[in-house]
């Protein structure tokens, strides 16, 4: 991990007539220390007169640590990947004006009360359901589940030839991991029939507990009852279930798109295939998250030259690549072309985003939105944290539902 200074601690000048900014990140086994090393240096070439202090959380979740150091008073210049949810409202952190988001595909992306916060500079399909063609092969299934009862049946094959179906991860600090099988069924059962389903709930239009959510949910408890899901698995870290499937311990990793170049970059002794997350009817769903980019607060020592450093650090070239290499991402910045060597599983992934383009089939990710159409602040995490009760059967999916419900209310109040 490169050198850095204590998170927190104060911004200072660096060299004569430069503003030294601190930048909160967080490190993967797809993003090191040595990919945002790389990817600061690119940017701080590009902007006079900044020294960046980088920051490192100490788990992925970098927007629980944000939250810590704000309540500490220490919330860092620039943040990365962090939910503005919350500190949006609050006044903590600096809007971005139209000039400035002139050059993003979806400059709308995320906004919050009209207002966008944070950089929209990436597109994530969320899941795409990554799967070991050897296992499918061995287990007799010869096509990838178009319906969600193929995929049920292709489950049950690959359970009778003595494989898990499909792989989840969540401990410790994870909890999050577990959430993309639950993204997978309300994207085709709630937000495919209801787009603004989470605006329709902050209106009180709909709830938790009415049937089409409580039909999603009970999709998950149903797969982990029928030992589709293995239940172990929660206690394995993101990392550790990634290497889990690369491990041949299950045939079907659901999962954000950023696993496609991790695929590619470290192949494991079997192909991967990718599909979309299966719909009753076989018609396409495309649950995505365009955003996840940088942020700036309100406080940052200089604001306009944070701001500054944040759109040259989102719209370099060097990095969006870097991005796609390391991360799998989709790069939502207009005119953007990815690197023309990139593997198959990222191919193929894109292919499933062009595709939801095309057919129109692109829907929210839950859990993932971002501004007036997102989850209250905490809430997402207590989503991950009982996703893991209705798993184990510690929960129905009713009393999942209602849960959700109860806790959506105490957020709002």
């Amino acid at each position: 991990m490169g050198t850095q200074e204590p998170a927190g601690a104060p911004a200072a000048s660096g060299a004569a007539g430069e503003v030294e900014l601190s930048f909160l990140v967080f490190e993967t086994p797809n993003l090191n220390a040595a990919f945002w090393d790389a990817a600061i240096a690119r940017a701080t070439a590009k902007v006079p007169g900044v020294k960046i202090k980088k920051l490192v959380t100490p788990n992925v979740d970098r927007t629980a640590y944000a939250k810590q150091l704000d309540a500490a008073g220490n919330l860092p210049d620039i943040l990365q990947s962090v939910n503005p949810a919350g500190f949006a409202e609050a006044g903590k952190l600096a809007p971005f004006t139209p000039e400035e988001l002139a050059d993003f595909t979806a400059p709308a992306a995320g906004a919050i009360d009209g207002k966008v916060y944070q950089l929209p500079y990436n597109t994530q399909v969320i899941p795409v359901v990554y799967y070991n063609k050897d296992q499918f092969s061995k287990a007799g299934v010869t096509e990838t589940p178009k319906t969600y009862q193929e995929l049920l049946d292709a489950s049950e094959k690959l359970k009778k030839a003595g494989f898990t179906a499909m792989i989840v991860s969540g401990g410790g600090a994870d909890t999050w991991a577990d959430m993309y099988p639950l993204t997978g069924t309300v994207a085709t059962d709630v937000y495919k029939k209801t787009p603004d389903w989470l605006v329709k709930r902050r209106a009180g239009e709909v709830k938790f507990a009415d049937p089409d959510f409580v039909k999603a949910a009970g999709k998950i408890a149903d797969l982990a009852a029928k030992g589709y899901i293995d239940k172990a698995g929660l206690s394995r870290s993101y990392a550790d279930g990634e290497q889990a499937f690369r491990d041949g311990k299950g045939a079907m990793y659901p999962m954000g798109s950023w696993f496609a170049t991790s695929a590619d970059n470290n192949k494991p002794g079997f192909e991967i295939g990718a599909f979309p997350w299966p719909s009753d009817d076989g018609s396409p769903v495309t649950p995505t998250f365009t955003g996840g980019g940088t942020l700036v607060s309100s406080s940052a020592k200089n604001v306009e030259l944070a701001k500054k450093w944040a759109l040259a650090f989102d719209e370099d070239k060097e990095n969006n690549d870097a991005f796609v290499k390391a991360d799998g991402s989709i790069p939502a910045i207009k005119g953007y072309v990815p690197p023309t060597d990139m593997g198959p599983v990222y191919q193929a992934t894109v292919a499933i985003y062009d595709q939801g383009m095309k057919d129109g089939s692109i829907v929210n990710a839950f859990s993932q939105e971002a501004g007036d159409a997102s989850l209250p602040p905490g809430l997402a995490d207590a989503t991950a944290l009982a996703v893991q009760d209705l798993i184990t059967g510690k929960k129905t999916a009713e009393e999942f539902a209602a849960y959700l419900d109860e806790q959506y209310a105490k957020a709002t109040q």
